[in-house]
């Protein structure tokens, strides 16, 4: 089955109209997007965009063999224009099934937003399901079998997706492509790596694809180490990378702290912008979870961790360190570090990069200091990806 992407944008389409943002103002030559409309084997066509017939002309293709139009956004009738000689635009209602004479067959798929998905299957036996922007599927089967290719809003619904791979519907030969993509999205290169975090990619318009074809598909890292600063971002970039994952494990070295109510507002922001999917766990033996097959892991901290390790070893008093507590925390950071070598298990870490600030007035900051900065530095070297979010933006140092 031939995909031809007559457009991979947001409806009001990439660069907006008068826009002056950044994203817009990045959005020339291919990062350029027209709104999604989709191109199948010459003979369906997937929602019905302004210039649609200009749009297929400029990637080499001709409508006049198009002999099904279906719309999936949460309105009756064709957006702009309809250009002579197609088929009347139709939406199929939810769960219906249609055989085409080009021997495609199309199912409506009910979403928990308004609108309608579809899949299709192609004379060949490939399937792909298409999602309209900010949808989800309303219910899948479980087990459900994996498709060829999905189209979504990726960065606005990466919940979706989740759910998708949580149902089996997306699995490890799914080619996902990013669709609907609009200026909140990052500019150029950003996106491109944001996306392959996700497990998915964006194309240019007017590119054909055939489904089923596999080697595009981006390798996930198995561990990552997310560093920054204090309030740099560093959190939000570790969670944005799982987000298209069900059932993540976060893990929570920092505990409770009673009478602290400036901490129980930080836990209680990190909470609430977690998918709901997601499971806590407070605990700062990361040992066994790293040895337990399961989903992915999200540590946050390991700068955390490291202040429970000194206390366990009683690193803070001078005669203690000297007298086998260095050695004691030697054994621990090592313990850990040979965990995360043998995991098998997805990990994404969180630390703070403390060593380009003020030198610590005492013995005891600046030994925290050093071992966070021998800690991260083992721990770096186990992963595929290491980044440091600086303002919000992250920075790759491997992967």
């Amino acid at each position: 089955m031939e995909l031809t992407l007559l457009g991979t944008g947001a409806p009001d389409g990439l660069p907006r109209h008068g826009c002056p943002c950044a994203s817009c103002a990045a959005a020339v030559g291919e990062e350029a997007r027209a709104a999604t409309s989709l191109l199948v084997d010459g003979a369906l066509l997937i929602d019905l965009t302004p210039g649609a017939a200009f749009a297929a002309a400029r990637a080499g293709y001709s409508l006049v063999g198009v002999r099904q139009v279906l719309l999936s956004h949460p309105h009756a009738g064709p957006a702009v224009e309809f250009p002579a000689g197609l088929p009347a635009p139709v939406r199929v209602p939810d769960g219906r099934r249609l055989s085409l004479i080009s021997g495609h067959r199309v199912r409506a798929v009910a979403l928990d937003s308004p609108g309608t998905g579809y899949e299709v299957t192609g004379p060949d036996g490939t399937r792909l399901l298409y999602l309209p922007p900010g949808g989800a599927p309303a219910g899948l089967p479980d087990p459900a079998e994996p498709y060829d290719m999905a189209l979504l809003d990726v960065l606005g619904r990466p919940d979706a997706l989740a759910a998708l791979r949580a149902s089996g519907a997306v699995g490890a030969t799914t080619d996902v492509l990013a669709v609907h993509l609009d200026h909140a999205a990052p500019p150029g290169r950003e996106l491109h790596r944001r996306l392959a975090t996700a497990g998915a990619r964006a194309v240019p318009d007017g590119q054909t694809l055939i489904v089923g074809e596999y080697h595009a598909v981006p390798d996930l890292p198995r561990r990552t180490l997310v560093l920054g600063g204090a309030r740099s971002g560093k959190s939000l970039e570790a969670e944005r990378r799982l987000a298209a994952f069900p059932d993540v494990l976060y893990v929570a070295t920092g505990g409770t702290r009673d009478g602290d109510p400036e901490w129980a507002a930080r836990v209680k922001a990190h909470r609430e912008r977690r998918p709901g999917s997601w499971h806590t766990t407070e605990t700062c033996d990361l040992a066994p979870l790293l040895a337990e097959q399961g989903p992915p892991l999200l540590i946050d901290c390991l700068s955390l961790w490291l202040t429970d390790a000194m206390d366990s070893v009683g690193a803070w008093d001078d005669d203690t360190w000297a007298h086998g507590g260095e050695q004691a925390l030697r054994e621990r950071v090592s313990a850990l570090v040979a965990a995360v070598r043998a995991t098998s298990r997805t990990v994404v870490a969180v630390s703070n990069e403390v060593g380009s600030g003020v030198v610590p007035a005492t013995a005891s900051g600046r030994r925290f200091r050093d071992e966070l900065g021998r800690l991260n530095a083992a721990f770096a070297d186990e992963c595929e990806h290491v980044l440091l979010v600086v303002a919000g933006q992250p920075l790759p140092l491997r992967g």
